[in-house]
């Protein structure tokens, strides 16, 4: 079936709002939760907030990129839309901590549902010559998303209510929901007789939990050599070796095996989950130095993370007209070129650095996510059949959810313990007498405290030097494993088949 250019512009556009809901979402939360901690009460369960929903995306996405190619994407879209907009209603009327953690988790579910179906839906609707740039279009949303976000959570909070921030999905969501509803057609044939691979979803839901929960709480809350961090290491192997076994003998695996043997799909998938790895790293941790080592101000800070999202967004955008010329394999080489050269820059921070110099290294790593990320999509999508879209796009999308969280958690565990042994040495220098109030009554556990402009240029200069050298190395250490994973990545990127497509399995 064909569409004419104004259904497939519709098409796009309601797919692209529908992604800047979910991309919005996961932006808007950080304005909002000091005051939603502040009424609903439940501080020990902060980060559930954010865990919860990130668990359940990245649950269901491989589950609907597999649907998405048993069943017609219209339904199965439209329920992720529904089910998103409904989970965020509950989520604004939450009246305790446990009930918005609950909304969060089917909210995720639906965000996994909305994230991988954009990008199946674009792909589908798009014409072979053009599918480059329009997915490309996906990381315009992320750009102003990231923009729009916080400023958006905050305006929310200060003149509305903190509940708005989930409400405002509704319009949003049913302006969506039209749009997909009345013009998404379906352009791929479906098998009319369809078996669905439960015992291949429940091993890789317990798999994929394990290795996410292991690396949410390992090297923070536990220990990485402790009972709960090696058994869950210990079922998610057990998990995966399950769901191999599974898939090798399922009628329809959810994912199947001789994927892999693709260079293609298995090289672009692990190109993207290095990347990932690397960027999402420097979102989290690049902060730290800039304000705790830099002193620069919070502004400052947001500034030169900002780069990060818009070179990701300029560099997918721009590497949208022009890879059918230029060759995904050498778009993929140039993009982690881009991620080794920022990562090496960015070793070169010291507390003298600018904000011009820190904004130019994560624009660079920016442009390289950009760039790998849509030439690897693109490199897996042409490496499996097309009635496998669905599964090839989820893949490359999950990958890059287990890149981000194994780079953070690995991150998080190196800051850690550099904050173990500040407060050790601050102990050893008896400077606890000297920290602002409140801090020393905390036995050490508040010292991220610390990090804030004012509190540190009110430190003596003794106190406020170990600071900066403990936080220094943490980061610096962080950067270090970036910049390994940056090379690895480019090294896979060298390994991807030019053409990409599928039957190379060299």
């Amino acid at each position: 079936m064909t569409l004419t250019p104004a259904q497939r512009m519709t098409i796009i556009g309601a797919a692209l709002l529908a992604l800047f809901l979910g991309a919005l979402d996961a932006l808007v939360m950080s304005a909002a939760m000091p005051t939603i901690v502040a009424e609903l009460g439940g501080l020990q369960l902060y980060s559930w907030v954010y865990s919860a929903y990130f668990l359940a995306r990245a649950v269901s996405l491989p589950i609907f990129g597999k649907l998405a190619d048993l069943y017609r994407n219209r339904r199965l879209f439209m329920g992720a839309i529904v089910l998103f907009c409904l989970a965020s209603a509950a989520a604004g009327c939450a009246v305790n901590m446990v009930s918005l953690i609950i909304a969060r988790v089917v909210q995720g579910i639906g965000a996994g549902g909305i994230f991988a179906l954009v990008y199946i839906v674009l792909a589908d609707v798009a014409p072979p010559e053009k599918r480059g740039r329009t997915l490309s279009l996906a990381s315009s949303i992320w750009g102003i998303a990231s923009v729009l976000g916080p400023t958006l959570g905050g305006f929310m909070v200060t003149y509305f209510s903190w509940r708005w921030i989930f409400f405002i999905n509704l319009p949003l969501g049913g302006l969506s929901l039209w749009g997909i509803g009345t013009y998404l057609v379906e352009l791929r044939s479906k098998k009319a007789d369809v078996s669905l691979d439960f015992l291949g979803v429940a091993t890789l839901s317990t798999s994929i939990l394990a290795f996410l929960f292991a690396f949410l709480l390992g090297g923070r809350t536990y220990p990485w050599i402790s009972l709960p961090i090696l058994g869950l290491l210990a079922l998610f192997g057990i998990g995966t070796i399950a769901f191999i076994l599974v898939e090798k003998r399922a009628r329809d695996p959810i994912l199947p095996m001789d994927f892999f043997r693709d260079r293609g799909f298995r090289t672009g998938n692990a190109a993207v989950f290095l990347s990932s790895f690397a960027i999402f790293s420097m979102f989290a941790y690049a902060p730290l130095f800039i304000q705790g080592v830099q002193g620069k101000s919070p502004m400052e800070v947001g500034v030169a993370m900002l780069s990060l999202s818009l070179g990701w967004s300029l560099g997918s955008i721009g590497l949208g007209q022009y890879i059918d010329r230029m060759g995904r394999k050498t778009a993929a080489l140039g993009g982690a070129v881009c991620l080794v050269a920022g990562s090496a820059m960015a070793l070169a921070f010291s507390p003298e650095t600018g904000t011009l110099y820190s904004f130019t290294s994560f624009f660079v790593i920016g442009i390289g996510m950009g760039f790998v990320a849509l030439a690897t999509l693109l490199a897996v999508q042409s490496a499996v059949p097309a009635h496998a879209l669905g599964v090839a796009t989820s893949s490359n999308q999950f990958a890059r959810t287990l890149g981000g969280t194994v780079g953070v958690g690995i991150g998080g565990s190196l800051i850690v313990a550099r904050f173990g042994d500040l407060a050790d040495a601050i102990r050893d220098q008896d400077f606890w007498a000297q920290l602002p109030a409140g801090v020393a009554e905390q036995g050490g556990h508040q010292l991220g405290e610390l990090l804030r402009p004012d509190v540190l240029t009110a430190l003596p200069p003794e106190i406020r030097a170990v600071v900066q050298e403990s936080v220094g190395k943490g980061v610096t250490a962080v950067f270090w494993t970036v910049l390994a994973a940056a090379v690895l990545c480019l090294f896979l990127c060298w390994r991807l088949p030019q053409g990409g497509g599928s039957g190379d399995t060299g």
